[in-house]
Order: structure tokens, then C-alpha cells, then sequence
């Protein structure tokens, strides 16, 4: 079995250890395994390099006239055996968790069962976590093999129609694990307003849910959190930085 990995700046296979940026294990050291391939497309994506492929029409803003913001998959995406991305994980030495990343991980769902169980077999105290976009429900067989999922449901900024990006069966499927939990892309107060709403509607609890200011600058992530924090904070919301891109900035690998 294999499976499609993004590649890094040097044309290998994403793979590596950092510190986990974003969500409920903000400051983690964690090791990344960076799948390629995504259901969704957002216009401010900063791994586009996972799905944006030449010769597709979507839509990003990093666009220029003449020169659209695209990659080309024989540069960006490698198939690897379960087996061997577990021997790169395996090179980094152990850590406290595996991060499944994409793209979005969920479409290689039984992969993803197959590598989880080789990476178990080393390190049986492993924790798995799966970063996704909240529109493909997991299987009873990979939600066991998994100890977080942070889900990310794309807002109307993104881009994304609303039908694919807003699943309602899809999101009651993840607020129904104990596992999941929510963090929003946000770029105003509104759009706080919309995940109170959603987490009204999904039965989603405030401390399950974490806001996320959309950018790639610590500048542009500093002016939006200080501007969603408020509304953050009226709701009961958690809040979560991107501390890769204060540390390492906007690059691959980290």
C-alpha cells in the first residue's frame, strides 16, 4: 500500500520534526507527515502545493496576470510505501506524536490506517493526530487508531461553496468523536459569529473549538488576533496562534 506524499523544497518527501503550530498541542514537538491531494481549494492556502495543479482553474491569491499560482504534481508528489514513510518518520528518532497533514490526510484514509499500525508497531505509545478539513468522515476503523483530529472547517473566505466545505452530516460525525476537536480559520469578528452559529447548530462545545487568525506574516497574524480577540473571548472560544510562522516563517518543513 501506498501512499502520496507532498514534497519538500529539496523535492523529497515532507517529512520532519517541529514543533506542532497550531491547535490543541500548540508548542508540541511532533513529527510531520505531509500528504498531497485536497478536496477543498482555498484562496489563501499555503500548502497549494499539494493541490493546485498546472493546468486546473482554481482560483488563488497568490495569482499574477499570466503567471496563475500553480505546481506541477510530478515536482510536488511522490508515492511512497507505508513502509517507507514509516522508516522516515522512523530516522527522525522517537517523539511524543505523529501529525498526519495534508492536503487533506482523509483521502487516503486506508493508508493512513495501514501506516498508523506501523507506526504503533514501533512505538506502541505513540500519539496520532490528523489534521483535516472536516468534510470526509472517518472510518470507526482509523477514529480508534486516532487520539486527536483537529478539524479546520473552511469559512466563505476560503473560497470554498459552503455546500462542500460545510457538510452538516460530516461535522456532526467529528462532534460526536470526543477526539475532534474544531479550529476555524478566521479573518474578522464575523466571522465568529458564524462559528457560534455552526457550534450551535453541530452541538459543538466552546472548549472544543479553537480560532485561528488567517495569515502567513507575524505581522498580518499579530493585527488579525488582536482584532478577533473579543469576539474570542465573548464567545468562550480558545485561541491559537500559527507559531511556525513566527519561528520559521512561511517556508516548508517546519
Amino acid at each position: 500500500m501506498h501512499l502520496r506524499l507532498a514534497h519538500n523544497d529539496k523535492g523529497k518527501p515532507e517529512v520532519f520534526r517541529s514543533f506542532q503550530g497550531e491547535g490543541r498541542a500548540i508548542g508540541r514537538v511532533r513529527t510531520f507527515i505531509r500528504l498531497s491531494g485536497c478536496n477543498l481549494h482555498c484562496v489563501w492556502c499555503d500548502t497549494a502545493y499539494t493541490w493546485n495543479w498546472t493546468g486546473s482553474d482554481f482560483r488563488h491569491e497568490r495569482d499574477e496576470p499570466g503567471r496563475p499560482y500553480k505546481f506541477s504534481p510530478a515536482a510536488e508528489m511522490s508515492k511512497v510505501s507505508v513502509e517507507d514513510a514509516a522508516a522516515l518518520v522512523r530516522a527522525l528518532g522517537e517523539s511524543e506524536g505523529v501529525v498526519l497533514t495534508g492536503g487533506e490526510p482523509l483521502m487516503q484514509s486506508e493508508a493512513l490506517i495501514a501506516l498508523i499500525d506501523v507506526l504503533k508497531r514501533d512505538q506502541p505509545g505513540l500519539k496520532i493526530e490528523v489534521e483535516t478539513n472536516g468534510t470526509i468522515s472517518p472510518s470507526a476503523e482509523l477514529a480508534q487508531r486516532v487520539d486527536l483530529f483537529m478539524v479546520s472547517p473552511k469559512l466563505a473566505h476560503s473560497g470554498n461553496a459552503a455546500a462542500l466545505a460545510l457538510q452538516p452530516d460530516k461535522l456532526a460525525a467529528f462532534a460526536a468523536l470526543p477526539s475532534a476537536h474544531f479550529k476555524f480559520v478566521a479573518r474578522t469578528a464575523e466571522d465568529i459569529a458564524v462559528v457560534a452559529t455552526l457550534a450551535q447548530t453541530h452541538n459543538i462545545p466552546a472548549s472544543r473549538i479553537y480560532i485561528m487568525p488567517e495569515g502567513v506574516t507575524s505581522e498580518t497574524l499579530m493585527a488579525r488576533g488582536q482584532a478577533l480577540l473579543a469576539a474570542i473571548l465573548a464567545h468562550g472560544f480558545n485561541f491559537t496562534d500559527r507559531l511556525h510562522i513566527h519561528l520559521f516563517g512561511a517556508q516548508r518543513g517546519v
